[in-house]
């Protein structure tokens, strides 16, 4: 059971450095991760509902073994040709609003409710995460509160756990947590673990246009390329920098986080049960601060992952951002004390 301290935040309210909730108008709040206002009582609903058909994981194969490809063949096309800084600029833009997508929107704002947002912006997130292509956005949420409902032991999709302890265990484990599973016939319960999003309209019409949105991320940076271009090498190029290694080099990364971060890496807070969420430092920056893995599995609702002094939090630096905007409001933001409760000596 996870106690999460709740307060109510005004939008031009600074963040306080470290633990969840702000000064004015507190009230504790006990959380169950799986019970908690993002996921309702689970007891009368299956864990699992029916996996998507067959045909599917072979569109989901050449989803992931394309990009993969491309990104292994990054280096030796970039020492020989093929690579500008208007590849790279679309690139870098495509990565970091698709990224944030993931973890402002799809992570910390639809899974655990670390801030509330106008509905603008709720919209906003929702597409930009779609266009990472890690998912439409119910059942990546469904996944991931799962995910911290059953942390490292039976029923979580990607623990590297799963096949034990023993150095064989854990190398088959990592490979299962990092891509495996996204092959096994599994499908997480959207309505025991996602029946609030289910009932936004918003949000479940995007999750129907996933697949447009998509095809929108994979063609757009080709066409990008080529109109500025007006050739189509442009066309070419942007398509292999900006579309194939971008896809890939996030899904990697995104997908670190399930397998590396659950292995090695500092463990500086108490998590509960056998969660074994590590804090993991050279993912920082590209991963938008989700490589703090260990101080978000100890309060999942905390806007801030990097709570520690020199732990870089992009993703954080941009929902304080969109606070002072007057974007988003109610932000949980760091404690000191409940950093002091948790952490481990």
């Amino acid at each position: 059971m996870v106690v999460a301290e709740v307060r109510r935040s005004g939008p031009r309210r600074s963040p306080a450095p470290l633990w969840c909730g702000a000064t004015e108008g507190v009230f504790l709040l006990m959380v169950l991760v799986d019970q908690s206002r993002q996921v309702p009582p689970a007891a009368s609903k299956p864990l699992l509902e029916q996996p998507p058909p067959r045909w599917a994981y072979g569109v989901l194969a050449i989803g992931v073994a394309v990009p993969l490809l491309a990104l292994l063949a990054a280096v030796p096309v970039a020492w020989g040709w093929g690579l500008s800084y208007l590849d790279v600029g679309i690139a870098l833009a495509f990565y970091w609003v698709c990224g944030l997508g993931v973890t402002v929107g799809f992570h910390r704002y639809f899974t655990h409710g670390a801030f509330k947002a106008k509905r603008w912006l709720r919209i906003t997130l929702a597409v930009a995460g779609s266009l990472a292509i890690e998912g439409a956005p119910i059942i990546w949420v469904a996944d991931h509160r799962r995910h911290h409902a059953y942390a490292d032991r039976e029923g979580d999709p990607h623990s590297p756990w799963r096949y034990g302890p023993t150095v064989s265990g854990i190398a088959k484990g990592l490979l299962y947590a990092h891509i495996g599973w996204l092959f096994k016939r599994e499908s997480s319960n959207r309505d025991r673990f996602a029946p609030d999003l289910l009932a936004d309209r918003d949000i479940k019409l995007i999750d129907r246009l996933f697949g447009p949105i998509a095809l929108a991320s994979v063609l757009a940076p080709p066409l990008i390329g080529g109109l500025v271009t007006w050739s189509w090498q442009g066309a070419v190029t942007a398509f292999f920098w900006a579309t194939l290694v971008r896809i890939a080099l996030l899904h990697h990364i995104t997908w670190s986080i399930n397998s590396i971060c659950h292995v090695y890496g500092q463990r500086p807070f108490a998590t509960r049960g056998q969660d074994r969420a590590s804090n993991f430092w050279p993912l920082a920056v590209i991963s938008f601060g989700e490589n703090w893995h260990n101080s978000h599995h100890a309060d999942p609702t905390c806007a801030r992952h990097g709570v520690l002094p020199g732990q870089l939090d992009p993703s954080a630096r941009l929902i304080w951002l969109l606070e002072k905007a007057g974007w988003v409001h109610d932000v949980r933001w760091p404690v000191p004390h409940k950093l002091q409760v948790r952490q481990q000596v």
